[in-house]
């Protein structure tokens, strides 16, 4: 990789598990340009950022399964979103489409507010400069993800991707029932849409057995990445991970706790176990249509 590509890609000495981590949100690059049109300080303009999340799956490339990670910011351009979500009110000469509930709030693929609904910008960006984020930013990411899902199905005749997030601790307070413990985790396959059950229940498995809590989909189902490349009819699954920041960092100055080494290595089994699930996964029948 040069060094200003739009991502970071690392691929195992030995390719063995039809598994992909991909991590799309913990990208910590922010432009000069765009700094000096934000009314956040570098603080606060992080506080949607997926920090650290790649740190946690980096030992996916010793289980035989590549990692990839942006390098972009996701305030700065969103790459779990289409490219064709674009916000008339950052973006200069967008006409208003259809509702979209995640243009409405502002997290279009050209976000317009970071946590808690705070704006990045004074005033608009131009469509040129919206559509030149896409370009060299957003479609390069896809082209190799798509790329490994593909590679993936040739080699072993199925693609497991992981999409890796993480989530704000107040996140799921209100998606709890009171009394019930809230989940470290919470799993999105889009209800079923985006991945078989046995690769959800082999991903639930693994989490659950490093002694964490496991809710699916919700409050996330996942977004436009499960949307897009979960095609389990054919053996191209997507689960979305959203795993609690507090555990591992501390939300407010962004900065890892303490015991980050414990969780990192925490993780690490965990993506040892789903690597393992993948190299079983040829042996499996296809989902019904």
């Amino acid at each position: 990789m040069t060094t200003d590509s739009p991502y970071t890609l690392r691929l195992p000495q030995r390719r063995d598990t039809a598994v992909i981590f991909s991590s799309p949100h913990s990208g910590r690059d922010y432009p000069v340009a765009m700094m000096g049109r934000s009314l956040l300080d570098d603080r606060l303009i992080r506080s949607s950022e997926d920090a650290f999340v790649d740190q946690l799956y980096d030992s996916a490339p010793d289980q035989g399964a590549p990692l990839i990670a942006a390098r972009a910011a996701r305030a700065f351009i969103d790459l779990n979103r289409a490219p064709d979500e674009l916000d008339p009110a950052v973006i200069e000469g967008v006409l208003r489409a259809p509702h979209n509930p995640r243009v409405s709030s502002g997290l279009g693929v050209i976000p317009r507010v970071v946590a808690n609904g705070r704006a990045i910008y004074r005033g608009k960006i131009p469509l040129a400069e919206a559509q030149d984020r896409i370009a060299r930013y957003w479609q390069p990411y896809h082209d190799a993800l798509r790329a490994l899902i593909d590679d993936n199905c040739a080699r072993f005749g199925a693609a497991i991707l992981i999409d890796a997030h993480s989530m704000p601790h107040e996140a799921i307070e209100t998606h709890t029932r009171p009394g019930q413990p809230r989940p470290d985790v919470v799993l999105g396959d889009r209800f079923g849409a985006a991945a078989d059950r046995w690769v959800v229940e082999a991903v639930e498995s693994a989490f659950a057995e490093a002694g964490l809590r496991v809710a699916r989909n919700m409050p996330f189902a996942g977004a436009y990445i499960a949307q897009a490349y979960g095609r389990p009819s054919r053996r191209q699954h997507v689960v979305q991970v959203e795993v609690d920041r507090a555990l591992y960092m501390d939300e407010t100055r962004i900065e890892p706790r303490p015991d980050f080494a414990a969780f990192r290595a925490l993780m690490a089994g965990v993506v040892a176990r789903i690597a393992a699930a993948g190299r079983g996964a040829t042996t499996l029948p296809l989902a019904a249509e």
